[in-house]
């Protein structure tokens, strides 16, 4: 499966986790009903009373949905929550140790190379044993926790296989899909609560009158108790072959299956328990078993047996990594490639297949993007003010003085002095730097940048804009910075804004298909029948295209148009975001050729939709901004 298959799968689970979450209710329903009956002394003379079954169930489902919606509520606020309530402390550049730099490294490495916003990474430091999670809505707002004892026990390559592990739940869209399910399965874990409550609230006295509120509430401690065990249930059903795939997929990002086998060797050794109490309701996101062993363990447990999991990652051997693309991607200077065999025809659908992946080569170009920055840049991402230099000085028109003096005129009219000084010298420094790793340069600077408010957010985006605005033109670059700093920095601004899927057929969303595929089209190419030929080759990739209209040449557009549109793109269901990839590859992908301009507009696109694409592998040097300019777009 690709990745949006994957999606599409965890959007079917979703619905088998709301018919098993009904089941479980109905089950305690039934449960809370029989004891009604003895409490209330109507069995065994009388077991069906309408009235007494209607009031159990209305104030069973009442109490399981306010559960439920609170925690969901509180969940808006995406997987920075469960890090905290898990102890999880944010890991931050500047208080890290030596072992937490080189966690921020790999989940770094990690990002780049699979096109992700690089998240951000929690340490529960009371947690001594080996375990990690990913949680989020999207891989725009994903974070990772990792316990102390993982980074006190495992080696580079171990860390890494674990790092691999959690990305491959951020790619596939098991985190969305976990998430609700903290979220359902907390107002079952509401009825034990309940139970509890009564108990403390019950008199000192025993008389006859405080003993059945004592009895109920014993009762609902008891039926919270199978809601429990219910919960377990459906973690396992949810969980369990995702860990497999997740498995898989890390030794294929790595390729090193050694890495992953260490860690599980020492698993069998040590332990993976966690002593928080909020263990129980985030066990089925965690790389290992997070609670101690039940005796039913094989049909309760949330992960697969360890002896199981060491048997599949030994059964992928050398013979299977070699049919892995090589680290070897020397390859022709004279266009962006993806670093895939095939020809012509077959590169459109490896772009596709190469969304929410990260092949072993883009593992090594990442690497090799990361050692090409100078140390100030490489401490500066990390830092909120220099990352918000860097912003600036990637808006910046290095190739006209008098624009860039115009520019740097208005940013002193809004920002400190120091800024600005520290942005005219990053800029200088990045000027210098492969065009190619301006992208990854901007993912790079987001964990410092959310670092600030909500507010101070919106004003850096602001900024950006008005730096752009001053220099008197809209050239692309200006317009993928904007759009991606803008998408990347949308948990900081609107935590609680997730998007929800709307649009379910072509018919929706077929104006704005169209309209990105002109500019795709526009972008790429400079003679007219060559444009007009790129745009009707990706229009008839799109679904029942031969049911709708169909201009013969792309329409006209500009940059707010596109961006409006690739926000209604964005609400489409996993299926028609693949179909729109793949119309955009085959727009790109005509001539067998991806200029830089096309390359930044095709992955700002795709990583808009949250449809993560690696890096796009060897391009042409020295390219200025100016020349990845498309003044036919707007």
């Amino acid at each position: 499966m690709n990745f949006f298959e994957h999606q599409d799968r965890a959007r079917q689970n979703t619905q088998q986790l709301i018919g098993l979450f009904s089941l479980s209710i109905a089950v305690m329903i039934l449960a809370i009903y029989i004891a009604a009956l003895f409490l209330f002394r109507m069995a065994p003379r009388i077991w069906w009373h309408p009235g007494l079954f209607v009031y159990v169930a209305g104030m069973t489902i009442i109490a399981i949905a306010v559960g439920s919606l609170y925690k969901i509520a509180c969940l808006r606020q995406g997987g920075s929550v469960i890090a905290q309530e898990l102890g999880g402390r944010l890991l931050l550049p500047e208080t890290a140790d030596e072992q937490g730099q080189q966690l921020l490294n790999i989940v770094e490495e990690m990002a780049i190379a699979s096109g992700i916003s690089v998240p951000e990474v929690y340490l529960l430091d009371r947690e001594t044993s080996i375990n990690a999670f990913a949680a989020g809505f999207t891989p725009n707002d994903a974070v990772i926790g990792v316990t102390r004892g993982t980074l006190q026990h495992l080696n580079r390559d171990e860390l890494q296989g674990v790092i691999g592990h959690e990305f491959s739940h951020i790619l596939n869209g098991d985190m969305r899909l976990n998430l609700r399910l903290v979220g359902l399965l907390h107002g079952i874990l509401f009825i034990y609560l309940t139970g509890e409550l009564l108990l403390r609230l019950r008199s000192g006295s025993r008389e006859d009158k405080g003993l059945p509120l004592w009895g109920f509430g014993l009762a609902l401690m008891a039926i919270g108790g199978i809601g429990l065990l219910c919960g377990r249930l459906i973690k396992a059903a949810v969980s369990r072959q995702r860990e497999f795939l997740a498995d898989a997929s890390a030794v294929q990002f790595t390729r090193n299956p050694n890495g992953l086998n260490g860690v599980f060797q020492k698993l069998q050794q040590m332990d993976s328990r966690l002593i928080s109490p909020s263990a129980e309701a985030a066990s089925h996101m965690f790389f290992g078993n997070a609670l101690n062993p039940s005796f039913w363990e094989d049909m309760f447990c949330t992960h697969p047996p360890l002896a199981e999991r060491i048997r599949r990652v030994g059964g992928l051997n050398v013979s299977k990594l070699a049919a892995m693309p090589s680290r070897n991607h020397t390859r022709s200077q004279e266009s962006l490639v993806m670093g895939f065999a095939g020809g012509n025809n077959a590169m459109p659908a490896q772009v596709v297949n190469q969304v929410g992946s990260v092949a072993p080569e883009h593992f090594a170009h990442a690497q090799g993007l990361l050692s090409q920055l100078p140390e100030s840049l490489r401490l500066g991402v990390r830092e909120q003010q220099s990352a918000m230099a860097i912003a600036f000085a990637l808006a910046l028109d290095t190739e006209n003085l008098q624009i860039q003096e115009r520019q740097i005129a208005w940013l002193r009219e809004v920002q400190p002095t120091d800024l600005v000084e520290k942005t005219l010298q990053l800029s200088t420094e990045i000027s210098q730097l492969d065009p190619r790793i301006r992208l990854p340069l901007v993912d790079l600077t987001v964990p410092a940048l959310r670092q600030n408010s909500a507010k101070e957010c919106q004003r850096l985006c602001k900024c950006v804009h008005g730096l752009v605005k001053a220099s008197g033109s809209l050239l692309l670059w200006d317009f993928v910075l904007q759009l991606i700093l803008w998408h990347r920095l949308q948990p900081c601004i609107n935590p609680t804004s997730v998007t929800a899927v709307e649009f379910t057929t072509i018919e929706q969303i077929w104006p704005d298909s169209i309209l990105v595929l002109s500019a795709l089209a526009r972008v790429g190419h400079s003679e007219p029948n060559a444009i007009d030929y790129a745009f009707r080759s990706g229009v008839f990739r799109l679904p029942k295209a031969g049911e709708q209209e169909k201009p013969d040449t792309p329409v006209p557009c500009n940059f707010s148009d596109i961006k409006k549109s690739i926000e209604r793109l964005q609400m489409a269901t996993p299926k028609l975001k693949q179909a729109i990839i793949d119309a955009c590859a085959h727009t790109v992908l005509l001539d067998n050729k991806v200029t830089p301009s096309e390359a930044d507009l095709l992955r700002a696109i795709a990583m808009t939709l949250d449809c993560p694409i690696p890096p796009f592998l060897n391009s042409q040097r020295g390219v200025s901004k100016q020349k990845q300019s498309s003044p036919k777009v707007s």
